[in-house]
């Protein structure tokens, strides 16, 4: 050591400093990184337990043991968080800060180790021993090691700006191996366990040949820093230069009076938007193009406000791929439960799909088609499925849409155009994966092209990933949105279209389901859009029963709604003029709220003459009864039918009467006389093979002048043969026939499948009656008649 200290012995007699050292130091604990020996350097000492030993040390004799901390943050006693070995300090200079701290310049003089620890508290005190440095390397060796640590730190101090002229002088008026290694490694910039290892390190060699490699590590990591750099600065310098070329674009087009460049920010994001979502690379393409073509041209063109309209929509759509979100089937079933009574096969089949895509996420599931008459529920189930999956949900009407632009745009050359109803509610839903209900896919007309075949592409789970509308002419995902259709009926809707959605019928309400959902949710609904929520006013049953079958008649609930929305704007009325009135309302009060009964009787429903029969039809408001009546009239043998009936209902009538004229084998019966075949309610279209067996019922109804046994309705196409084919339908027949108070039904046997498949509950107190042949129908209606001895006699 360059540094001596004198003893108090005789004044000429001179010691070395590191035998003055004493066996006891004050230990004082740093963070960070160590001081190593032979510097002098400043420490702040905070306010507390060390300041108060520092005071201590300068009292006796100035020296102070700096100790590295394990680990900065721990709130472990120091005795447990320090290092065993560290560097003793003299004091030289003590300052007291303002705020109660000191700060204490220090020349760190030598190495030493914690033999044990002598006192915790009011201060931290140690035994310690000062190690003796070797250098077990011959002076060649360690001549080698000091030239190859000093070009080292020449080439680091070449890319370290903090290395000073100083340091650098210092560094090569070194002669002692020991104390250049220290240096060295004070400067680098290591982890504190590297710091240590160099600390606890007593053999110059040893220390020499490991700052060497902390060395050529700490010049490596800065080369590669460099290099990343330069790559950095690159690509800064030419965003610097297209920034500076916009720039000077964009004064030239001010000096001309041609924008105002606000713009441009906008779309520069729109395009870095566009890279992050890692869409397909051609709508990258296409989308720079248009920026670029964009800014180079005229702004007062009508090209350059196309592109700007063009721009704005890419801009507005969501490319961004939607967060997940997590389908929790048991929420989805208790808000399709809360919102809609019954239906449970309906809700089921919900269920099982949203199981499927809870499973498999990226599974390209079918689009669901909800098919029902109007007002059960078709519209408010698509709801109930975007709330319960937390999405939004948007409706697209579809009925008496002519034109396809309607469903994929029109192309940017015309004037006007647009994007298609699909990107339109993405642009203002403002996400990926919305609900879309597709409502009335039934109703699409043909007009200027085929909005049906546009469909195809957005219901094709393999083709939407990459839709294209016609206006936006890029590649853009729709598969992520759920598609729910909703159709009256499924006759109309195009096969290829129909294949690609799962089909989930909706049948009408029975009387019984009706008057639930009437106490349950329709009266207390309307009285609280009235303001009549606080008014304790009640239905008696009868008088519900009497409200759905006199007055509402039909498969849903809209009618119902109506009647109930008209009684309580009713009661509404009385309540702000002051009119007292009853807080029951019975079956006799509904004249006066309501008027006289639509449906007063039943005898359009019940076949009490000969020639009359009832039949069960299915139409696109659901089941329905329909009264088939037959006369003679005079004139030349034949048939007339009547009722606005379609193409294969007159064919199923002229097959009934060609059957029973052979079943009875008496021409004489038909001659000169004509039958009249009429279906009631003649302004409504009908149309479909079903009625076959009930318009043969009623033609022998009347050959024998006998009325069929009361309480049948029938439905069942029939042959020449005699034979009874299966017919559709059958759930929402069975409710019409309910709905008219009707409690045995015949029907083809080959659709008992179909009959296991309805909810028992809808199949209560009814009748069934499965036939394969008209013979069987005839046992039934009219018992063993004297036509059947012919039968028997023709071996029929």
């Amino acid at each position: 050591m360059a540094k001596r200290e004198r003893k108090n012995t005789t004044e000429n007699q001179i010691l070395p400093l590191e035998d003055a050292l004493p066996p006891d130091l004050f230990l004082l604990p740093i963070k960070s990184r160590p001081i190593f020996p032979g510097i002098i350097t400043p420490l702040l000492i905070p306010p507390g337990k060390f300041t108060n030993s520092i005071e201590e040390v300068l009292k006796s004799n100035g020296y102070i043991g700096l100790v590295l901390l394990k680990d900065d943050k721990s709130t472990k006693d120091p005795v447990e968080n320090i290092f065993q070995s560290g560097t003793v300090a003299k004091i030289f200079k003590k300052v007291n800060l303002p705020e109660g701290g000191i700060n204490i310049l220090t020349n760190t003089i030598a190495r030493f180790q914690i033999e044990t620890i002598l006192s915790n508290s009011p201060h931290l005190i140690a035994k310690v021993k000062y190690p003796k440095e070797i250098n077990s390397a011959n002076k060649t060796t360690t001549k080698a090691l000091m030239r190859s640590l000093l070009i080292l730190t020449k080439e680091l101090a070449k890319n370290n700006p903090l290395f000073t002229e100083e340091m650098k002088l210092t560094l090569v008026n070194m002669d002692e191996p020991g104390k250049m290694a220290d240096f060295v490694a004070s400067i680098l910039n290591l982890e504190k366990q590297n710091y240590q290892e160099i600390i606890e390190s007593t053999d110059i060699q040893d220390r020499l040949e490991m700052v060497i490699l902390f060395l050529i590590k700490e010049i490596e990591l800065i080369s590669l820093q460099k290099k990343i750099q330069g790559q950095i600065s690159e690509k800064i310098d030419k965003q610097q230069r297209q920034f500076f070329l916009r720039e000077q674009l964009k004064a030239i087009q001010n000096e001309l009076g041609v924008g105002d460049g606000k713009s441009e920010k906008k779309y520069d994001s729109l395009l870095e938007r566009l890279k992050k979502a890692n869409v397909d690379e051609q709508v990258v393409e296409e989308v720079a193009r248009e920026i670029t073509k964009f800014y180079t041209g005229d702004m007062n063109s009508a090209e350059t406000n196309v592109s700007r309209n063009y721009l704005d929509l890419l801009n507005s759509l969501p490319w961004e791929n939607p967060p997940e979100r997590k389908i929790d089937l048991q929420l989805t079933k208790k808000i399709l439960n809360r919102d809609h009574y019954k239906l449970d096969d309906v809700k089921d089949r919900i269920l099982e799909s949203l199981a499927v895509k809870k499973l498999n996420p990226n599974s390209k599931g079918s689009i669901l088609c909800l098919v029902g008459p109007p007002g059960v529920g078709k519209t408010s189930i698509a709801k109930s499925i975007s709330e319960s999956l937390h999405r939004k949900f948007y409706r697209i009407s579809l009925g008496g849409m002519r034109d396809e632009a309607e469903i994929k745009g029109h192309r940017r050359t015309y004037i006007g155009s647009m994007p298609g109803k699909i990107i339109q509610a993405l642009r203002i839903l403002k996400e990926k994966d919305p609900v879309i209900i597709l409502d009335e896919i039934d109703k699409l007309s043909t007009g200027q092209g085929d909005p049906a075949s546009a469909l195809l592409e957005v219901l094709d789970p393999e083709q939407n990933s990459s839709f294209r509308d016609h206006y936006l002419d890029l590649p853009f995902d729709i598969s992520r949105v759920l598609f729910v259709a909703t159709a009256n009926n499924l006759d109309t809707i195009p096969r290829v279209l129909l294949d690609r959605m799962d089909v989930i019928r909706l049948s009408g309400y029975i009387t019984e389901e009706k008057v639930e959902i009437f106490r349950k949710y329709l009266w207390k609904k309307e009285l609280e859009k009235s303001g009549l929520k606080n008014k304790k006013i009640q239905f008696d049953t009868k008088a519900i029963i009497s409200l759905i079958n006199s007055y509402s008649r039909e498969s849903g609930l809209r009618g119902l709604e109506k009647m109930t929305n008209k009684i309580v704007r009713k009661i509404a009325y009385k309540t702000v003029t002051g009119e007292s009135f009853k807080t029951t309302i019975t079956e006799k009060d509904l004249k006066d709220y309501l008027g006289i009964p639509i449906f007063t009787d039943d005898r359009m429903t019940t076949p009490k003459l000969p020639g009359t029969a009832l039949g069960l039809a299915y139409t696109p408001i659901g089941g329905a009864t329909l009264l088939i009546e037959a006369i003679f009239i005079s004139g030349k043998e034949g048939l007339l039918v009547t009722g606005k009936l379609g193409e294969t209902m007159n064919e199923s009538a002229t097959i009934a009467y060609s059957y029973i004229q052979s079943l009875l084998g008496d021409d004489s019966l038909f001659k000169d006389k004509k039958i009249h075949i009429h279906v009631p309610d003649g302004s409504t279209p009908k149309d479909g093979p079903s009625a076959g067996i009930t318009m043969a019922t009623a033609i022998l109804s009347l050959i024998l002048g006998k009325a069929i046994r009361p309480g049948y309705a029938m439905t069942g196409e029939l042959t020449l043969t005699g034979e009874v084919l299966p017919i559709g339908g059958l759930r929402e027949k069975i409710i019409a026939a309910k709905r008219a108070g009707v409690h045995k039904i015949i029907y083809p046997k080959d659709n008992e499948p179909n009959l296991s498949e309805i909810p028992n509950y809808i199949k209560n107190r009814v009748h069934f009656f499965p036939v394969t042949k008209y013979s069987e129908i005839i046992k039934i209606l009219f018992g063993e008649i004297k036509i059947q001895n012919k039968l028997n006699k023709k071996g029929k």
